[in-house]
């Protein structure tokens, strides 16, 4: 059973910037957002066991979430979130793209950053490494046709050229997949896992995030790696 009390030295809170990390709680404690609920914009909880976001509701101000590496699935249920604009759900156990965007659009009207990488339902070779650059692409497609305010999805920008094709292709661009077998069970991901969005351009709280077009690369306290982009592309 998880614990009932909160580790208060794992709790960092500046500037109404709130993250608890690595603590392998299944759910948001009461205690966060009892004590910082109608304060805080920016809320990390990465790393970890979270499987519900009950209690999320409370954060009425947050504009930035960020749920790295925990057991999110495709149950998930969010509550409406006027102000929220960055959204990184990385390294979770989500598998239908289709209702977790049906999800996002009916919740986070003014999202412009979201993040799947390493789930299954962002089919790249984080998540599969029968996947191509060509299901990466149409999966692109079909995110930036359903939401239309995103600037960056996963570790790149969206460009001009990128927004129109999306409007013209991305109904039809859905990446199906077989079902699973019954006897089978989801392999467990050995790679390094990314943490792509511009988190805090102001580069405050305890993940800092910085961008540019490289490769895995990560500052924050659980480095596992992260693209980044550069503040003249923004």
């Amino acid at each position: 059973m998880e614990a009932q009390n909160i580790n208060s030295f794992a709790i960092s809170f500046r500037n109404n910037k709130l993250s608890y990390c690595g603590q392998d709680c299944q759910r948001i404690p009461p205690s966060l957002w009892n004590m910082y609920g109608a304060k805080v914009n920016y809320l990390d909880l990465s790393y970890n066991s979270i499987e519900t976001l009950k209690g999320l509701e409370n954060f009425k101000k947050l504009e930035e979430l960020i749920l790295d590496n925990n057991r999110l699935g495709d149950s998930v249920a969010f509550p409406y979130m006027p102000h929220l604009k960055t959204l990184s759900l990385n390294n979770n156990q989500i598998t239908d793209l289709d209702g977790l965007i049906n999800k996002i659009c009916e919740n986070f009207p003014s999202l412009s950053y979201l993040s799947l990488l390493s789930n299954k339902a962002c089919p790249n070779q984080l998540s599969d490494q029968e996947k191509d650059d060509t299901d990466y692409q149409r999966y692109r497609y079909f995110v930036l046709y359903k939401i239309q305010n995103l600037r960056f999805l996963d570790s790149r920008r969206v460009s001009s050229s990128e927004r129109r094709e999306a409007a013209r292709k991305g109904d039809f661009a859905r990446v199906r997949r077989p079902p699973p077998s019954p006897n089978t069970s989801p392999p467990t991901p050995q790679h390094a896992l990314a943490r792509p969005l511009p988190l805090d351009l102001n580069a405050l709280g305890k993940h800092k995030g910085a961008y540019g077009k490289c490769l895995y690369k990560y500052t924050g306290k659980h480095s596992e790696g992260n693209r980044f982009i550069v503040n003249s592309d923004l």
